[in-house]
């Protein structure tokens, strides 16, 4: 009688910490003009962030940990994934070629609580060179050991979200 109370604590309590947990949000794209007219890229220069997470126990003999420390510049994610879409990314603006160039613009444009931690949103748009009008954006939050992750999987799911779902 015992075992089966304690088989039923663990699969209600596995229960209510499942439901405390919400999904991450998908992606919300805009797209106002096609993006496919475009071959280059400008990416506004964004910094560089480090974050870190650890654990420390005690044991008989001391205390023991770990931690790790990451980082990541979103302007480098951003060109990766462009590059790997088929864009040039240009070190600078060039007038010659404004009629193909998007300036790739990015921030943090919010944090939600989510289980035991947060989340991390970011919004990419792209605006046209020569028109100066917003072709698209697109906007996804990431959640991961740490804010350099949270940060790497939002970008990623937001560009996911622009080139690889019909929208």
């Amino acid at each position: 009688m015992i075992t089966i109370k304690k088989i039923f604590f663990a699969v209600c309590g596995i229960l209510m910490l499942g439901s405390c947990i919400s999904p991450l949000r998908l992606p919300v794209i805009v797209k106002n003009a096609p993006i496919e007219p475009f071959k280059y890229a400008y990416i506004s220069p964004t910094k560089e962030l480090t974050s870190s997470s650890g654990e420390t126990y005690g044991g008989q003999y001391g205390v023991y940990g770990y931690s790790t420390t990451k980082s990541v510049n979103p302007r480098d994610i951003i060109a990766g994934i462009l590059i790997k879409e088929g864009f040039i990314i240009l070190p600078e603006l060039k007038s010659e070629l404004s009629h193909e160039t998007l300036i790739v613009n990015y921030g943090e444009s919010g944090r939600r609580n989510r289980g035991l931690g947060y989340t991390i949103e970011v919004t990419i748009q792209f605006i046209s060179a020569e028109t100066k009008q917003l072709i698209c954006s697109c906007t996804a939050e990431g959640q991961g050991e740490t804010e350099a992750d949270d940060i790497r999987q939002a970008i990623r799911r937001a560009l996911d979200g622009l080139f690889h779902n019909n929208q």
